[in-house]
Protein backbone atom coordinates (compact mmCIF):
# COMPACT_ATOMS: atom_id res chain seq x y z
CA UNK A 1 0.00 0.00 0.00
CA UNK A 2 1.40 3.37 -0.58
CA UNK A 3 2.49 5.91 1.90
CA UNK A 4 -0.80 7.89 0.91
CA UNK A 5 -2.89 5.52 2.24
CA UNK A 6 -4.83 6.00 4.98
CA UNK A 7 -4.77 3.18 6.95
CA UNK A 8 -2.74 3.01 10.32
CA UNK A 9 0.13 0.52 9.79
CA UNK A 10 -0.07 -0.18 6.07
CA UNK A 11 3.45 0.58 4.82
CA UNK A 12 4.24 2.97 1.73
CA UNK A 13 18.50 19.60 37.24
CA UNK A 14 15.23 22.66 36.84
CA UNK A 15 11.76 21.21 36.03
CA UNK A 16 11.14 22.62 32.29
CA UNK A 17 8.52 25.14 31.75
CA UNK A 18 5.73 23.88 29.94
CA UNK A 19 4.13 26.60 27.71
CA UNK A 20 0.20 26.21 26.73
CA UNK A 21 -0.75 27.92 23.08
CA UNK A 22 -1.47 31.04 25.07
CA UNK A 23 1.88 31.64 27.05
CA UNK A 24 4.88 31.46 23.95
CA UNK A 25 5.79 34.64 23.74
CA UNK A 26 9.30 34.30 25.91
CA UNK A 27 11.85 31.41 25.47
CA UNK A 28 13.14 31.16 29.10
CA UNK A 29 16.77 30.54 29.63
CA UNK A 30 16.73 26.95 32.23
CA UNK A 31 19.27 24.77 33.38
CA UNK A 32 19.97 21.77 31.37
CA UNK A 33 19.51 18.34 32.81
CA UNK A 34 23.17 18.05 33.22
CA UNK A 35 23.75 21.37 34.66
CA UNK A 36 25.37 22.93 32.00
CA UNK A 37 23.95 26.64 31.47
CA UNK A 38 22.19 27.42 28.26
CA UNK A 39 22.86 30.77 26.03
CA UNK A 40 19.41 29.24 24.41
CA UNK A 41 17.15 26.94 25.14
CA UNK A 42 16.39 23.64 23.29
CA UNK A 43 12.17 23.81 22.54
CA UNK A 44 10.10 21.34 22.34
CA UNK A 45 6.85 21.50 20.81
CA UNK A 46 4.22 18.49 20.59
CA UNK A 47 2.06 18.51 17.63
CA UNK A 48 -0.96 16.26 16.60
CA UNK A 49 -0.09 12.36 16.77
CA UNK A 50 3.66 12.13 16.35
CA UNK A 51 4.72 14.96 15.10
CA UNK A 52 7.36 17.20 16.78
CA UNK A 53 9.07 20.12 16.60
CA UNK A 54 12.71 21.37 18.53
CA UNK A 55 13.82 24.42 17.86
CA UNK A 56 17.16 25.36 19.02
CA UNK A 57 19.51 28.15 17.89
CA UNK A 58 17.01 29.72 15.88
CA UNK A 59 16.51 27.05 13.83
CA UNK A 60 14.07 24.37 13.74
CA UNK A 61 13.93 20.29 13.55
CA UNK A 62 10.72 18.12 12.45
CA UNK A 63 10.06 14.88 13.33
CA UNK A 64 7.19 12.76 11.85
CA UNK A 65 4.62 15.50 9.89
CA UNK A 66 2.06 12.63 9.20
CA UNK A 67 -1.76 12.06 7.81
CA UNK A 68 -3.28 13.03 11.75
CA UNK A 69 -1.05 16.17 12.22
CA UNK A 70 -2.19 19.56 10.96
CA UNK A 71 -0.19 21.53 8.26
CA UNK A 72 2.86 23.02 9.92
CA UNK A 73 3.46 26.93 9.55
CA UNK A 74 6.78 28.90 10.42
CA UNK A 75 9.13 26.82 8.44
CA UNK A 76 11.33 29.45 7.18
CA UNK A 77 13.64 28.47 9.83
CA UNK A 78 13.52 24.34 8.90
CA UNK A 79 17.32 23.44 9.18
CA UNK A 80 15.98 19.04 8.49
CA UNK A 81 13.23 16.56 8.62
CA UNK A 82 13.47 13.19 10.42
CA UNK A 83 11.27 10.25 9.41
CA UNK A 84 11.32 7.55 10.89
CA UNK A 85 9.30 5.11 9.08
CA UNK A 86 6.90 5.13 6.01
CA UNK A 87 3.51 4.83 7.43
CA UNK A 88 1.30 7.21 6.81
CA UNK A 89 0.60 8.92 10.48
CA UNK A 90 4.51 9.43 10.35
CA UNK A 91 4.62 11.33 7.21
CA UNK A 92 2.62 11.94 3.34
CA UNK A 93 3.77 13.58 0.17
CA UNK A 94 0.72 15.79 0.67
CA UNK A 95 2.46 17.48 4.58
CA UNK A 96 6.06 17.66 2.61
CA UNK A 97 4.64 19.52 -0.29
CA UNK A 98 3.42 22.10 2.03
CA UNK A 99 6.96 22.05 3.58
CA UNK A 100 8.93 22.11 0.43
CA UNK A 101 6.63 25.09 -0.28
CA UNK A 102 8.52 26.94 2.36
CA UNK A 103 12.01 25.07 2.42
CA UNK A 104 12.53 23.20 -0.77
CA UNK A 105 15.98 22.56 0.15
CA UNK A 106 15.61 20.97 3.59
CA UNK A 107 17.39 18.01 4.41
CA UNK A 108 15.58 14.87 5.25
CA UNK A 109 16.68 11.92 6.96
CA UNK A 110 15.26 8.52 7.03
CA UNK A 111 14.75 4.89 5.86
CA UNK A 112 15.56 3.64 2.35
CA UNK A 113 11.59 3.21 1.82
CA UNK A 114 10.41 6.67 2.54
CA UNK A 115 13.73 7.90 0.58
CA UNK A 116 12.42 5.81 -2.24
CA UNK A 117 9.02 6.97 -2.10
CA UNK A 118 10.51 10.79 -2.14
CA UNK A 119 12.40 10.91 -5.28
CA UNK A 120 15.51 11.85 -6.20
CA UNK A 121 14.69 15.57 -6.71
CA UNK A 122 15.11 16.29 -2.88
CA UNK A 123 18.27 16.08 -0.41
CA UNK A 124 16.91 12.73 1.26
CA UNK A 125 19.84 11.08 3.52
CA UNK A 126 18.99 7.10 4.16
CA UNK A 127 20.04 6.60 7.59
CA UNK A 128 20.32 3.51 10.28
CA UNK A 129 20.99 2.49 13.68
CA UNK A 130 24.42 3.71 15.01
CA UNK A 131 24.33 6.78 12.29
CA UNK A 132 25.03 9.93 13.85
CA UNK A 133 24.73 12.80 11.88
CA UNK A 134 25.06 16.96 12.36
CA UNK A 135 22.26 19.25 11.13
CA UNK A 136 23.12 22.93 12.02
CA UNK A 137 22.71 22.98 15.78
CA UNK A 138 21.15 19.41 16.19
CA UNK A 139 23.30 16.23 16.73
CA UNK A 140 21.05 13.33 15.17
CA UNK A 141 21.72 9.92 16.88
CA UNK A 142 20.02 6.93 15.47
CA UNK A 143 18.70 4.03 17.13
CA UNK A 144 16.49 0.66 17.08
CA UNK A 145 15.92 -0.66 13.51
CA UNK A 146 12.63 -2.48 13.19
CA UNK A 147 8.83 -1.53 13.46
CA UNK A 148 7.10 -2.92 16.61
CA UNK A 149 4.94 -5.70 15.11
CA UNK A 150 1.19 -5.24 14.64
CA UNK A 151 0.23 -8.88 13.63
CA UNK A 152 1.80 -11.84 12.33
CA UNK A 153 0.35 -11.10 9.00
CA UNK A 154 1.73 -7.88 8.61
CA UNK A 155 5.60 -7.44 7.08
CA UNK A 156 8.08 -5.89 9.59
CA UNK A 157 9.72 -2.97 8.04
CA UNK A 158 12.31 -0.53 8.82
CA UNK A 159 11.71 1.97 11.81
CA UNK A 160 14.78 4.31 13.73
CA UNK A 161 14.86 5.72 16.94
CA UNK A 162 16.27 9.48 17.22
CA UNK A 163 18.35 11.04 19.85
CA UNK A 164 18.31 15.08 19.66
CA UNK A 165 21.19 16.50 21.04
CA UNK A 166 21.68 14.20 23.82
CA UNK A 167 18.68 14.63 25.25
CA UNK A 168 15.22 14.26 23.13
CA UNK A 169 14.51 10.62 22.49
CA UNK A 170 11.80 9.47 20.05
CA UNK A 171 11.53 6.01 19.69
CA UNK A 172 9.30 5.76 16.62
CA UNK A 173 7.09 2.90 16.34
CA UNK A 174 8.81 0.50 18.53
CA UNK A 175 10.38 0.09 22.23
CA UNK A 176 13.95 0.17 20.74
CA UNK A 177 15.88 1.41 24.13
CA UNK A 178 19.16 3.38 23.97
CA UNK A 179 21.68 1.85 25.35
CA UNK A 180 24.17 3.30 26.89
CA UNK A 181 21.93 6.65 27.02
CA UNK A 182 20.72 8.74 29.68
CA UNK A 183 17.98 10.38 27.90
CA UNK A 184 16.39 13.44 29.43
CA UNK A 185 13.57 14.21 27.49
CA UNK A 186 11.10 11.20 26.08
CA UNK A 187 8.59 11.07 23.71
CA UNK A 188 6.57 7.76 24.95
CA UNK A 189 4.45 6.59 22.42
CA UNK A 190 1.32 6.24 23.91
CA UNK A 191 -1.81 4.39 21.61
CA UNK A 192 -1.26 2.23 18.53
CA UNK A 193 -2.68 -0.85 16.31
CA UNK A 194 0.97 -2.48 17.45
CA UNK A 195 0.78 -0.77 21.56
CA UNK A 196 -0.29 -3.13 24.86
CA UNK A 197 -0.26 -0.70 27.28
CA UNK A 198 1.96 -2.57 30.07
CA UNK A 199 4.49 -2.96 27.36
CA UNK A 200 4.78 0.54 26.70
CA UNK A 201 5.01 1.05 30.28
CA UNK A 202 8.27 -1.49 30.59
CA UNK A 203 9.66 0.20 27.78
CA UNK A 204 8.96 3.84 30.06
CA UNK A 205 10.96 1.66 33.00
CA UNK A 206 13.91 0.43 30.63
CA UNK A 207 14.11 4.01 29.27
CA UNK A 208 13.84 5.74 32.88
CA UNK A 209 14.20 9.25 31.31
CA UNK A 210 14.44 12.66 33.53
CA UNK A 211 10.85 13.62 32.30
CA UNK A 212 8.60 12.39 29.58
CA UNK A 213 5.50 13.01 27.75
CA UNK A 214 2.71 11.10 25.23
CA UNK A 215 2.96 11.23 21.44
CA UNK A 216 1.33 8.97 18.93
CA UNK A 217 -2.04 9.18 20.51
CA UNK A 218 -4.13 10.31 17.99
CA UNK A 219 -6.01 6.59 17.76
CA UNK A 220 -7.03 7.35 21.65
CA UNK A 221 -10.59 8.29 22.47
CA UNK A 222 -10.15 11.23 25.21
CA UNK A 223 -10.79 8.72 27.73
CA UNK A 224 -8.46 6.24 26.75
CA UNK A 225 -5.49 8.89 25.96
CA UNK A 226 -5.78 9.70 29.81
CA UNK A 227 -5.76 6.44 31.18
CA UNK A 228 -2.65 5.85 29.28
CA UNK A 229 -1.56 9.15 30.30
CA UNK A 230 -1.74 8.33 33.43
CA UNK A 231 -0.20 5.28 33.51
CA UNK A 232 3.14 6.50 31.82
CA UNK A 233 3.13 9.19 34.32
CA UNK A 234 3.69 6.09 37.00
CA UNK A 235 6.49 4.69 35.07
CA UNK A 236 8.11 7.35 34.70
CA UNK A 237 7.74 7.98 38.63
CA UNK A 238 9.35 4.90 38.71
CA UNK A 239 12.47 6.13 37.86
CA UNK A 240 12.07 9.85 39.57
CA UNK A 241 11.44 11.53 36.55
CA UNK A 242 8.75 13.83 35.88
CA UNK A 243 5.59 12.99 33.22
CA UNK A 244 4.14 16.01 31.18
CA UNK A 245 0.77 15.35 29.99
CA UNK A 246 0.94 17.72 26.61
CA UNK A 247 -1.65 18.85 24.06
CA UNK A 248 -0.78 19.83 20.36
CA UNK A 249 0.42 22.84 20.30
CA UNK A 250 1.66 22.87 23.69
CA UNK A 251 5.66 23.13 24.30
CA UNK A 252 8.89 22.33 27.15
CA UNK A 253 11.87 24.62 27.32
CA UNK A 254 14.94 22.74 28.39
Amino acid sequence: MSAGSEQIGAPPARIPRVSRAADRGSRPIRLAPVGLWLTDPMRITKHEHAALRVEAEGRTLLIDPGTFTSPLADLHALEAIVITHEHVDHWTPEQLSRIFSAAPLVPIFTTRAVADAIGEEHDVTVVAPGDEITAGPFTLRFFGGVHAEIHSSIPLIDNVGVLVNDELYYPGDSYAVPEGVEVGTLAAPAGAPWLKLGEAMDFVLAVAPRRAFGTHDMTLSVAGRGMHFSRLQWATEQGGGEFHPLEPGDTIDL
